[in-house]
């Protein structure tokens, strides 16, 4: 008796999801509880595994398209027609090979591919995310990849989302270039199993039919032919074109070619002297000596902004529109907190296997802080004033790709280490590109440690729709007047950029206060003084 294979139950705010990846093809035999289909929805991938042993003997939601909480997704069991039906089917496609071949039909000595082609689909974005950036093609046309191999890497204003081969074989037609933009669920490319390399002949004649394809756009320059987005790069660099080598058909020159004269350094031009350079148009050997003569390269290079730093950008330039920022300053002596610091840390490693930091204290003296001034922790949204019961506060990481701020849940109730430990986390897999969409959202507060690549002193610019953010510095330590004795102390200056439109100035001031007393005497935090 055959067994549905249904879709999760999604949570209430998750409308629909995505077939991301079947891990098993019909007739394939599973193992109860193996994973045989992943969901994609705009929170979380969840994983679907057999209720049952059996055979996957139908899929009925193919790969990219939608699917709603409980949906059926396939049918498992009826094993033995199956598998009666496979072998048939096997030897039909290898009579038809063997009559292709009868007929002078071009055949490797191996085994050809099957044929099956599959459209590489890009993923199905959050509501949030309206286009993407196809960032890198982590494979050529013709290049074997095996099944959930990553093809390519798609870059949103959040996240960078990975696009996996659907089965073994490779891709037989790229359709969107590395750089160009792309919708949820755009067409990428074409993908065929079996192909790819020296395996099968139909990769071979797949990868000459895109040289051809390509060949009616390519450019001879000079004694090479170089291919579109060769050329294009080519421009880009001012190469000379004679210096790269062509590992294309025929000597064709790829853009792979060209990426790598660039990080060689092997294709530059030849410098000229300005007597060497031909007059042209209306510009003459007279004017052309009379410019300023330039000594030594001076290389410029012109890349896309990418799709975070367009985000970024956009949204820092807003906050400054539409929010009254304000910033006021302190600053706080540390030197109780080193202090504490200094006598646990190798306690707290061994107990945590986290080190202590200096960032846990600062979370949870703002937790404090907004516990007391609830204002601070509130929303602008239209006309409307939204309180927080509870404190989200979001943690600013510089990555390679731009500013990310993923948010810690429910900072009240964390302990130090799960701070540390969180913190930790969150910015190694921020650097990796590995955070989850819904990692970033939400948040009532925003902490940024400017501090860590040495600034003294800054404004913070605040991250809508919140009505505050505390900035950190550098520790340095100063002459102080403490109990009428100059004394040295390691210090650092504080920041809290504020909306006025929310927050009067005597609750930002009040604030900081509070922060700057809870870290100058930790014991505060214990007491809730």
């Amino acid at each position: 008796m055959a067994t549905e294979i249904k879709a999760p139950s999604f949570p209430e705010s998750v409308a629909e999801g995505t077939v991301a990846a079947w891990h098993k093809k019909a007739g394939d035999s599973v193992e109860r509880d193996e994973l045989i289909v992943e969901i994609e929805t705009d929170k979380v991938v969840l994983e679907v595994v057999a209720p049952e042993a059996g055979t996957l003997s139908e899929i009925k939601v193919e790969e990219g398209e939608t699917c709603e909480s409980e949906q059926v997704l396939g049918m498992l069991g009826e094993a033995q027609e199956k598998a009666d039906e496979a072998p048939a089917e096997d030897e039909k496609q290898a009579d038809d090979a063997e009559k292709k071949s009868d007929k002078g039909e071009k055949k490797a000595d191996k085994p050809a591919a099957s044929g099956k082609s599959h459209d590489v689909k890009a993923p199905s974005f959050p509501e949030s995310v309206q286009e993407g950036t196809v960032a890198t093609w982590h494979k050529k046309v013709g290049e074997s990849a095996k099944r959930d191999e990553v093809l390519a890497d798609i870059e949103t204003d959040k996240v960078v989302l990975e696009v996996v081969a659907p089965a073994d074989g490779a891709l037989t037609e790229i359709k969107v270039e590395e750089g160009e933009q792309v919708e949820s669920e755009a067409l990428l490319a074409v993908f065929a199993e079996g192909a790819g390399g020296d395996d099968s002949a139909s990769g071979e004649e797949s990868a000459d039919e895109g040289d051809e394809a390509s060949a009616e756009k390519d450019e001879k320059v000079g004694d090479k032919i170089l291919a579109p987005a060769a050329r294009k790069l080519v421009a880009e660099h001012d190469l000379d074109a004679s210096k790269i080598e062509g590992t294309g058909k025929g000597g064709r020159v790829l853009k792979e070619d060209v990426q790598k004269a660039i990080k060689d350094g092997s294709a530059k031009k030849a410098a000229k002297s300005s007597a060497d350079k031909p007059a042209s148009g209306g510009t003459t050997k007279a004017a052309a000596a009379a410019a300023p003569a330039v000594e030594g390269e001076r290389p410029e290079k012109r890349v896309p902004m990418s799709r975070l730093r367009q985000t970024i950008a956009k949204r820092l330039v807003q906050a400054q529109q539409t929010a009254a920022m304000l910033t006021t300053y302190n600053e706080v002596d540390m030197s109780a907190v080193m202090a504490l610091r200094a006598q646990y840390k190798d306690t707290f490693l061994k107990a945590h296997d986290t080190k202590l930091g200096f960032m846990g204290f600062f979370v949870k003296a703002a937790t404090e802080a907004l516990k007391r001034f609830p204002d601070v922790n509130a929303s602008i949204d239209g006309t409307d004033i939204v309180y927080h019961g509870y404190q989200d506060i979001g943690v600013a990481v510089s990555t390679d790709r731009g500013l990310v701020v993923p948010v810690l849940r429910d900072t009240d109730s964390m302990k130090l280490a799960d701070v540390e430990k969180t913190i930790v986390d969150f910015g190694k897999r921020a650097r990796d590109g590995k955070l989850g969409i819904d990692e970033m959202q939400g948040g009532t507060f925003t902490i940024t440690n400017g501090g860590i690549f040495g600034s003294l002193m800054s404004t913070p610019i605040l991250n809508p729709p919140q009505t505050a953010i505390l900035g950190m510095h550098k520790i340095q330590e100063r002459p102080m007047a403490v109990n009428g004795k100059v004394e040295i102390r390691p210090m650092m200056y504080l920041a809290v950029s504020y909306d006025h439109r929310m927050i009067d100035g005597k609750d930002a001031v009040q604030f900081l206060v509070t922060i700057k007393e809870l870290l100058e005497d930790p014991a505060r935090l214990l007491l809730d003084v």
